[in-house]
């Protein structure tokens, strides 16, 4: 019985050592760590678009 029994919790753990599947947990935790970059996106891509017509602006008005 014991030799059975220690079988067995070896196969256990190598079964949960080799466990790769994605979990809904896993899901639910990507989700939470992209809303903030996804919301957050378009605000930093209009910042990007202003400061880089603001560099454009002043390298013209610099060479004049």
């Amino acid at each position: 019985m014991r030799e059975w029994w220690n079988r067995k919790k070896e196969k256990m753990r190598k079964r949960k050592e080799n466990n790769d599947n994605y979990r809904f947990l896993d899901f639910m935790l990507d989700v939470l760590f992209w809303i903030p970059e996804l919301v957050l996106l378009p605000f930093r891509m209009i910042i990007w678009l202003f400061s880089g017509i603001g560099r454009l602006l002043r390298g013209l008005f610099d060479i004049v």
